[in-house]
């Protein structure tokens, strides 16, 4: 793979690594601004509470799991396998890369994978 493009995959890779990182911490800090009083409300606030709670937490380990795949195609680029799919072997697109720089699969892969997990 050309260098200017890994270059710039990899400078992409790490800005939506930043802004992951600082949306993590944001919703750290607002969950933990939102429970730290410990104060009970009644029934409404508490099931309301509750129901952002664990939309805050879905959402952190969704973002922790984006944030892992970031990590490991930076990895891939300094180890000269990144933009290969692990499936087949074959080149992944640029498109697909600019899209999804995180991906493992080229798109004929992935939707194979994807059809025999549904």
């Amino acid at each position: 793979m050309e260098k200017k493009f890994l270059e710039s995959m990899e400078k992409k890779l790490i800005a939506q690594k930043s802004s992951i990182l600082s949306e993590l911490i944001s919703s750290n800090e607002d969950l933990r601004e939102a429970y730290g009083n410990g104060e009970p409300g009644d029934l409404a606030d508490i099931a309301g509470d509750d129901i952002e709670r664990q939309l805050l937490e879905a959402r952190g380990l969704a973002e922790v799991k984006k944030l892992k795949s970031i990590e490991a195609a930076l990895i891939r680029i300094k180890q000269g396998r990144y933009g290969i799919c692990v499936k087949c072997g074959k080149p992944i697109p640029k498109d697909r890369m600019e899209a999804l720089p995180h991906t493992v699969m080229c798109f004929e892969c992935k939707t194979a994978d994807e059809r025999r997990n549904h």
